[in-house]
């Protein structure tokens, strides 16, 4: 039996993806989430999950950098972006950044569930009216790269990277994660190495990069 996941901070939205995904079930599972860190506690907890609705904007996620994180953590997991934010070059950078698909938050009940059997199927889903559009873009190579690079942390070591785009010193993130300050700088070396920086602002600016701005809050 397949299980999914929904994460998204606004329930009446996570209601409205709960009933689509029914629809498109026979069997299987749903759970839910409202914020990255009990998206990421949610997939410790069963890591077997088939398939994660993620929206881009709430509370720990910004942009692109949940859909990292979650890619970078549980490999194996698809995961489909939910947006409101379904320009065609957000709809590239997401596939590129290893997503299996994306639903426009207009999208209809009846899109969404066939979003998720295409996904469930192995298959890749883009908004059939952007289909051509995001086809016509070219994946951009320092959006790879950056994947690519994410993919070797740790989930410890995403978490660390993180704090540090917070601007937190070492002793404020081994408070914050309950972990020696030693353990800390071990990690941040780790992380230098990894995504080929020199020094805390370098690797800040690589995951703020990842920044998007949310339509949905725009005045």
């Amino acid at each position: 039996m397949p299980h999914l996941l929904i994460a998204d901070d606004h329930p009446l939205f996570r209601a409205a993806l709960h009933q689509a995904a029914r629809a498109a079930l026979d069997d299987g599972s749903i759970s839910e989430a409202c914020d990255l860190a009990t998206t990421l506690d949610a997939l410790g907890e069963v890591p077997d999950t088939d398939l994660v609705l993620l929206d881009l904007h709430m509370p720990g996620s910004r942009g692109l950098s949940g859909l990292a994180a979650l890619r970078g953590q549980f490999p194996a997991v698809a995961v489909m972006v939910v947006s409101a934010h379904d320009e065609p070059r957000v709809v590239r950078r997401v596939l590129d950044h290893g997503a299996a698909g994306f639903i426009s938050k207009s999208a209809s009940p009846d899109e969404i569930a066939a979003a998720i059997r295409t996904v469930l199927d192995c298959g890749e889903w883009v908004p059939p009216h952007l289909g051509e559009s995001v086809a016509a873009l070219p994946s951009d190579p320092d959006d790879s790269d950056l994947a690519a690079r994410l993919a070797r942390l740790t989930g410890q070591q995403y978490r660390v990277l993180g704090l540090l785009a917070e601007g937190l010193l070492n002793k404020q993130i081994a408070d914050r994660l309950a972990i020696q300050e030693r353990t800390v700088k071990a990690h941040v070396t780790a992380i230098f190495e990894k995504l080929g920086v020199r020094n805390r602002t370098q690797a800040s600016m690589l995951l703020r990069s990842l920044d998007l701005v949310d339509p949905a809050r725009v005045d």
